[in-house]
C-alpha cells in the first residue's frame, strides 16, 4: 500500500432541516405561528408557503449479504522476491559496511578504506536484498483470472495466493502496468467464485461503499464508508482519475475490491494519504473502468499501451484565469509542446487553455491526462481550446506514451500587488543559443509582485499572457493593457511553467 503525507485539514459537516406544520387555523413555519392577514372566515383560497420536499434519511446498510456472497472472490497474495542494493546502503550488514577491522566509523579514513576494499575500485557491491509483501485480489474470472495492483506484486519472483478455504496456489503474472497500478494474476484452478463488475458512472458522491481485504495480513477484513468524491488527480498518477473514499483502509488492502450496496466492484483499492503509515480518513481506488480496459490489452497482449499529447500543463487558477480571459478559472493550461509530438503536429501552442476533450469538460488540469491515458495511441481526439481569448477546435492523432510520462507543471500560488516589478533585457545570441529559446528577456533583478511570485534573476521571459516577447517595451504596453494579472512564461534550467502575476 502507498502512503503519502498531507497536511490534514479538518472539515466539519452541518445538516440543517427546516419544516412547515400547520393546524385548525394558523400556519406555522419551523414551529412559530405566522401572522394573521385576515379573519378566517374572509380567506377564500388557503395561503401555503413553499414546502421544501424533506430529505431521505437513510440508515447504514447492512453488507453481511455481500460479504457472505462475494467474501470468497477476494483473495489474499503473498510475494516474494529480490531488488538491487548497494553494500553501503543502510539496510547491508554491519560487516559488510566495514572500512577496516577494528577501525572506527568516525576515522576520518574509514570511508577511504570501505572504497578502496571493493573490487571494482571503490565503486560498491551490489546485492540482492530479498523482498516480501502482501496485498489483496479477487477473482474476476472461475478459471482464475485475478486483479490487483501492480506494486503488490512489483519485484515478485513468486505469487502466491490464498483463498479464503485456505487453499493455496502459485499465480503467474500476466502482465502489470505500473502507469495505472493495475496488474493480472492466473492461477491453475477452476470453478472459482467470482465477483460482478460494476460501473462508476452512476457511483455518487456520499453514497455508501465496502473493501474487503487483508489490512497487515488479516485476511478478509471488511471495511465500510462512503464515496468522497470523485476523479481525483493525485502527485504522479495522472493516468487514473481516483475515487476518494473514508473507507479504512490499511497496507495489505492494496489490490482489494470496492463494492457498491448492490454488490458490484467499482473500484480497486490502491493508495492513502498518511502521516504514519496507517488509515487517517483519505483512500483512494482506481476506477473499476480503468482496470477493465488494461486487463483486456494484457490479456490480448500481456502489455498494456497509453496515448500520448505532448503537452507540459499546469493548474489554472484564478489569477491566470483573469490574465487569459476565462469567464472561470478551468481548464489545462499548456506550458510547452514536446517538438514532434501528437500536440505540436495538432498545432497546440504554448498559452492555450484546453476546456474539453471530445466534449467532455476539463475542469482541473490533471482531468486531461487522465482522458489521454486510457486513449490508445492512434485514436483521434476534438479538443476545445481557448486561445488569444476565443475558442478553437482542434483535431489531435495521439501518440504513444510509452515509457514517458506526462509532465505536469507545477507553481506556487503566491501573488502580488502593484507593478510587476522585473529589471529586464534582451538576451545576446549566445545567451539565445544556451537557453534554446528564438527570443525572450533576461530577467536581471526580480522584486516587488514578480519576485512574490517565484520570478528570479537569470529567468527567461518568454511570453506575457501567451504572446512571445521580443523587447521591454512590448511587455510595457501589455501591463498597460492589462487590468487585474499577467501570465509570465517563465523558463528555468530547461523548463517553461506559467507565473500568474497581480499587477493592480
Amino acid at each position: 500500500m502507498k502512503t503519502r503525507s498531507m497536511t490534514p485539514t479538518r472539515l466539519v459537516l452541518a445538516l440543517a432541516a427546516a419544516g412547515v406544520i400547520g393546524g385548525a387555523g394558523a400556519t406555522y413555519f419551523a414551529g412559530s405561528p405566522a401572522r394573521a392577514l385576515a379573519p378566517a372566515a374572509a380567506i377564500s383560497a388557503p395561503v401555503t408557503a413553499p414546502v421544501t420536499a424533506p430529505l431521505t434519511v437513510v440508515g447504514a446498510p447492512d453488507f453481511s449479504q455481500l460479504v457472505q456472497r462475494y467474501g470468497g472472490s477476494v483473495v489474499n497474495i503473498s510475494v516474494s522476491g529480490t531488488r538491487q542494493a548497494a553494500n553501503d546502503s543502510d539496510e547491508a550488514p554491519a560487516a559488510q559496511r566495514r572500512g577496516m577491522p577494528g577501525l572506527d566509523p568516525s576515522d576520518p579514513f574509514f570511508e577511504f578504506f570501505r572504497r578502496f576494499q571493493s573490487p571494482h575500485g571503490g565503486i560498491p557491491n551490489e546485492r540482492e536484498m530479498p523482498v516480501r509483501g502482501q496485498g489483496s485480489g479477487f477473482i474476476i474470472s472461475a478459471d482464475g483470472v485475478i486483479l490487483t495492483n501492480a506494486h503488490v506484486v512489483r519485484d515478485a519472483k513468486e505469487v502466491t495466493v490464498k483463498l479464503t478455504d485456505r487453499r493455496e496456489f502459485a499465480a503467474k503474472v500476466l502482465g502489470s502496468d505500473p502507469k495505472t497500478d493495475v496488474a493480472v494474476l492466473k492461477i491453475d484452478a477452476n470453478n472459482l467464485p467470482t465477483v460482478p463488475l460494476g460501473s462508476t458512472r452512476d457511483l455518487k458522491v456520499g453514497e455508501w461503499v465496502l473493501a474487503i481485504g487483508s489490512p497487515f495480513g488479516f485476511e478478509n477484513s471488511v471495511t465500510a464508508g462512503v464515496v468522497s468524491a470523485k476523479g481525483r488527480s493525485l502527485p504522479d498518477d495522472s493516468f487514473v482519475p481516483f475515487i476518494q473514499t473514508d473507507v479504512a483502509v490499511n497496507p495489505g488492502n492494496s489490490g482489494g475490491p470496492l463494492f457498491n450496496t448492490r454488490g458490484e466492484v467499482v473500484g480497486i483499492n490502491a493508495q492513502i494519504y498518511s502521516r504514519s503509515g496507517g488509515y487517517q480518513g483519505l483512500s483512494f481506488a482506481i476506477p473499476i473502468e480503468v482496470a477493465s480496459k488494461v486487463r483486456d490489452q494484457i490479456v490480448a497482449t500481456g502489455k498494456v499501451r497509453h496515448a500520448r499529447l505532448g503537452v507540459s500543463i499546469q493548474e489554472v487558477n484564478q489569477t491566470l484565469a483573469d490574465s487569459f480571459k476565462l469567464d472561470k478559472p478551468e481548464g489545462a493550461l499548456i506550458a510547452s509542446v514536446d517538438p514532434d509530438s501528437a500536440a505540436a503536429k495538432a498545432g497546440l501552442k504554448t498559452g492555450d487553455v484546453i476546456r474539453k476533450l471530445n466534449g467532455q469538460p476539463i475542469i482541473a488540469s490533471g482531468d486531461l491526462p487522465a482522458m489521454i491515458g486510457q486513449a490508445i495511441p492512434g485514436d483521434q481526439v476534438k479538443l476545445e481550446v481557448w486561445r488569444q481569448g476565443k475558442p478553437e477546435e482542434i483535431t489531435a492523432t495521439l501518440g504513444d506514451a510509452s515509457d514517458k510520462a506526462p509532465k505536469v507543471a507545477r507553481s506556487d500560488e503566491a501573488v502580488g500587488k502593484g507593478k510587476l516589478g522585473l529589471a529586464l533585457r534582451p538576451l545576446q545570441p549566445q545567451e539565445q543559443r544556451a537557453a534554446g529559446v528564438e527570443s525572450g528577456l533576461l530577467v536581471e533583478d526580480s522584486a516587488g509582485p514578480a519576485a512574490r511570485a517565484g520570478v528570479q534573476p537569470g529567468d527567461v521571459l518568454v511570453a506575457v499572457n501567451g504572446t512571445p516577447v521580443v523587447s521591454v517595451e512590448q511587455v510595457r504596453e501589455v501591463l498597460a493593457k492589462a487590468s487585474k494579472s499577467v501570465a509570465l512564461l517563465i523558463q528555468r534550467d530547461g523548463s517553461r511553467i506559467f507565473v500568474p502575476v497581480r499587477v493592480g
